[in-house]
């Protein structure tokens, strides 16, 4: 494991765009498709900006949520309300790239599992993720809703 203490959030994006973006070309570069997961908060926000500055080999990437609140559309704590703004409205990802969790269903049991066999039939069975970013709360907390 190693860790980096860095000097402030515009840095920490950067580096963690950059780190994401690498792991990515080794991914396709490996097995033809990179599939990663990206929390929620305001911790990504900055880092996706960047990622969509990255060299990235955006066809071959599907995107996951690792988290998510059981809250309408557009609602302000989505996740997925924040996912567009920060990453798809900067890179050239198709809807059938992002794998978003339905909680807007009125039975959430049945989603879930719609949601684990979508991440399945990409992911395999076991799922095996290439990167999975959790985010980080200012109280130094690591949480997947930070």
């Amino acid at each position: 494991m190693r860790i980096e203490a860095l000097a402030d959030a515009d840095t920490v994006a950067r580096a963690g765009a950059a780190f994401t973006a690498e792991e990515a070309r080794a991914a396709v570069a490996a097995r033809g498709r990179f599939i990663v997961a990206f929390s929620g908060g305001h911790t990504p926000w900055k880092m996706l900006r960047a990622l969509a500055d990255e060299p990235m080999p955006w066809a071959d990437v599907h995107v996951f949520e690792v988290d998510e609140r059981v809250a309408p559309a557009g609602d302000p704590d989505r996740n997925l309300t924040h996912l567009p703004e920060s990453l798809l409205a900067h890179c050239p990802l198709c809807p059938e790239q992002i794998h978003a969790m339905d909680v807007e269903s009125a039975d959430l049991e049945t989603a879930s599992e719609r949601y684990a066999q979508t991440l399945r039939q990409i992911a395999g069975s076991p799922p095996v993720l290439d990167l999975v970013h959790l985010g980080l709360g200012p109280d130094g907390q690591a949480t997947s809703s930070e």
